[in-house]
């Protein structure tokens, strides 16, 4: 089946009601029929539901369409994107493990490896993306994984995954790919050797702002190793969630071509305006990476990030002076968001590691939706041209 048939067609086994679309079920714990059938089922000797906690039938369905989508052999869904990306480091990484990451990744993202991995005596080293040559000299006896996402948030740079597959078997490391901005649908880490492929579901998957969700895909014994440590700890999603972000996925193709063509085209008219000093697009011939987006993506992406001209201060009039836009720190939403980085995502970095990642006082990022392209460049238009 291709891409858009198996986010609409895979689903579980419908129930006594042959209902035609799956049921959510909403419920903590599941009974069994013997005590022998109990007993297997906690000893892994039988696969089956025991508490929701661990598995649940609504919870499977979107695992297994992730893990479809994305062309690995397992996923594990959790509560947030961010309890799948810290699943994906505590899974693997013990006291005394070294960790690379690239330098350009999420503020929270950040956060964690910057400040809370360090307290459990693992250390971790920034690379730069852009500049894959210089990662090895980074390699330790004890690096364990390299993640990365790409594109990057909030500046966009594209990091070249055939590269980093090679690099990671090269130094026996687990790749690790943050694919929340590209989506299974335009980029499929796991094809260039990523072994865990990890989502903020609450973007692009959901499309519409409605709910929180991440997902951890990958290979079935690294799968294995995230289920047993979020079966312990406890960051589950909710039926609820796992039901409305799997019929989300039937619109995903869909949803991602409007985004990528409104986003096309907004990121061609901000490079016509003299109030901006740069436009980062990745399918734009300006873009530093555009040669590697090309190659392995399907198309550029729903967002676009700007800077400018007059930093700080023009960047809030901007922001100010917009009416249909949204200002919210989300994305991925049929509403078009604008957001200034420097001041919500990354505000808890320092200056200097927002320096080192790109991101300038004037840097907005624009999530484009759904809207009709001309009310989007209005609302653009009135609120840059002064």
């Amino acid at each position: 089946m291709q891409f858009e048939t198996l986010a609409i067609r895979l689903q579980t086994e419908r129930t006594q009601h042959r209902e035609h679309s799956t049921p959510i079920f909403p419920t903590s714990s599941f009974v069994f029929d013997d005590a022998e059938q109990m007993r297997a089922m906690f000893a892994d000797e039988q696969e089956g539901n025991i508490y929701s906690r661990f598995t649940n039938p609504s919870v499977r369905e979107f695992e297994e369409k992730m893990a479809a989508l994305e062309g690995t052999d397992d996923a594990f869904a959790t509560a947030t994107g961010m309890a799948a990306v810290f699943a994906s480091f505590m899974a693997f990484l013990n006291a005394g493990d070294h960790l690379l990451s690239s330098r350009t990744v999420f503020g929270s993202t950040h956060t964690v490896v910057g400040q809370f991995l360090p307290r459990w005596g693992i250390e971790t080293d920034f690379v730069d993306g852009r500049n894959p040559e210089s990662w090895q000299s980074l390699v330790r006896p004890n690096t364990r994984m390299l993640f990365l996402e790409t594109p990057t948030n909030p500046g966009l740079d594209v990091i070249d995954l055939e590269f980093a597959g090679e690099f990671c078997r090269k130094n026996n490391l687990i790749l690790n790919v943050d694919n929340c901005f590209a989506t299974p649908y335009l980029q499929q880490p796991a094809r260039f050797g990523a072994q865990i492929v990890t989502h903020s579901a609450t973007k692009y998957i959901d499309g519409q702002g409605r709910v929180l969700g991440g997902v951890v895909c990958g290979d079935k014994g690294l799968v294995a190793e995230v289920r047993k440590f979020c079966r312990s700890t406890g960051p589950s999603l909710s039926p609820f969630n796992a039901w409305v972000l799997s019929k989300s996925l039937e619109t995903l193709a869909i949803r991602l071509d409007r985004h990528c063509e409104n986003a096309e085209k907004l990121a061609h008219h901000l490079t016509s305006l003299p109030q901006v000093e740069r436009v980062i697009y990745p399918f734009l011939d300006s873009h530093p990476d555009h040669e590697i987006a090309r190659r392995q993506m399907k198309k550029g992406g729903g967002l676009v990030a700007f800077e400018i001209r007059g930093g700080v201060s023009a960047g809030r009039q901007f922001l100010d002076k917009l009416k249909m836009f949204s200002l919210s720190a989300n994305l991925g939403d049929t509403r078009t968001i604008a957001t200034h980085p420097a001041s919500t995502t990354h505000a808890k970095l320092t200056p200097e590691a927002r320096a080192a990642a790109g991101i300038t006082d004037g840097l907005i990022r624009i999530s484009v939706g759904l809207e009709h392209m001309e009310d989007i460049l209005g609302d653009l238009n009135q609120a840059i041209i002064a």
